[in-house]
């Protein structure tokens, strides 16, 4: 996907599927941590730098970056070069989520935001080096945390998506250790591939 294809609804979908992997029911005092406000300003101020910290440097340097305001409505911050397009942190989240993805993972969220299958030929890529918040691990659509949709935590992550051959062998219980790779949402059509990994 270059910056120049990206659609609105592509992208809207984009910033849906950060909020899907990366809700918090928020603190018990309903208060925001000065963390989360840190990081709420950071992506206020400087979109940029907060979208490319999702990715690898040398990748996240050519991405397109996009922003949506309060409506939703995406806007081209800045051009792509290499057909990657990152997002920065949505200051409505309780933590640090920015995004990155190729032109598969984003073909596969507008399937997942259209609540249609998605290729299972296509495998795409998604990172979030900084990591997320809170998320069901088997209901792709939660808002929020209930008795039943098996709410975890997550940290710095790669997410491959649009193959379930690539799922074969990996765990996918209710409850995984978020500290080794497992399938999120198994047994729905967006089951996907979450590998923690360490930010340098």
């Amino acid at each position: 996907m270059t910056s120049m294809r990206v659609s609105t609804l592509l992208m809207a979908g984009a910033a849906l599927t950060v909020a899907a992997c990366n809700r918090s029911a928020g603190a018990k005092d309903g208060t925001a941590s000065a963390e989360t406000k840190n990081a709420a300003a950071e992506a206020a101020n400087d979109p940029i730098s907060s979208a490319e910290s999702a990715a690898p440097a040398a990748l996240a340097r050519d991405a397109a970056i996009m922003t949506a305001d309060a409506s939703g409505t995406m806007k081209t911050v800045r051009q792509g070069k290499n057909g990657w397009t990152c997002i920065p942190d949505d200051p409505h989240t309780p933590g640090p989520d920015p995004m990155c993805m190729d032109g598969n993972a984003a073909k596969w969220v507008q399937a997942m935001i259209a609540h249609k299958p998605p290729a299972d030929n296509a495998p795409g890529v998604m990172y979030m080096l900084e990591g997320g918040t809170d998320s069901s691990n088997t209901d792709p659509y939660a808002k929020q945390p209930t008795a039943q949709n098996d709410w975890i935590k997550t940290g710095p992550h790669v997410m491959i998506v649009g193959s379930k051959a690539m799922l074969t062998g990996y765990p996918s219980g209710a409850k995984p250790n978020t500290s080794a790779p497992y399938v999120m949402w198994a047994g729905t059509p967006y089951a996907h591939l979450m590998v923690p990994v360490a930010k340098s």
